[in-house]
């Protein structure tokens, strides 16, 4: 079984995943975390934003593995808390959009999937990675509600961002998200259609469930 969710930034879709993976006993896949192995390895070498080359080669050589509990690892490194900062949001975007950093990435996150059941969370996972998943869905919210969110968020984690800098950051990320060569976040006929905004995760989880139990 494949449930695939797309959004955009800030709209709830790896808590949910997390939630929903957890009740049904299956495998989540974090595509988000993926890119932002990248850019962490990115951030971390001599590389300029504009050597594609660079990059694409760089996304070739990385290893990227999930553990328990969310873990995240990079050349065996783990990696979870360093992947959600300032300063890797910066760079994310910019670095999924390359053509073949996606494609490659497309790749792994099909190979993670091979022989279980996973629940995935992206931008093109029900249009690209997955078009032919049993279940996908499209959650989406305000762009206020969703930098409400994330501000929250990185508070919580201790990163410095005020609310105005989160808001442009994600008005900038729906754009590039939206705009994509490759990849970019698209609303289909066939997802269903969440909209989170003035419900509570529990809320968005019962309603995807209540769809996949309905099948």
């Amino acid at each position: 079984m494949i449930i695939a969710i797309d959004g955009p930034a800030g709209s709830g879709k790896g808590t949910i995943t997390k939630i929903i993976a957890d009740r049904l006993g299956i495998v989540n896949i974090d595509t988000g975390a993926m890119y932002r192995c990248i850019a962490l390895a990115f951030l971390r070498s001599n590389l300029s934003i504009e050597d594609k080359e660079g990059i694409i080669a760089l996304t070739k050589k990385i290893k990227i593995k999930f553990g328990e509990n969310g873990k995240v690892f990079l050349d065996d490194e783990e990696v979870s808390g360093l992947i959600r900062t300032k300063e890797i949001s910066t760079v994310v975007s910019p670095i999924s959009s390359i053509v073949e950093v996606r494609e490659q990435m497309v790749k792994s996150q099909r190979k993670l999937a091979e022989g279980c059941s996973i629940i995935m969370e992206g931008r093109d996972i029900t249009t690209v990675v997955f078009p032919n998943a049993d279940y996908k869905f499209y959650l989406d919210a305000t762009l206020e509600e969703r930098a409400r969110r994330r501000f929250k968020q990185n508070q919580e984690a201790g990163i410095e961002m005020s609310y105005e800098e989160v808001l442009e950051s994600i008005r900038k990320r729906d754009y590039n998200d939206m705009h994509k060569e490759v990849g970019s976040l698209t609303r289909t006929e066939d997802q269903i259609y969440i909209d989170s905004t003035n419900l509570t995760i529990e809320e968005v989880a019962q309603e995807i469930l209540k769809h996949i139990k309905e099948r």
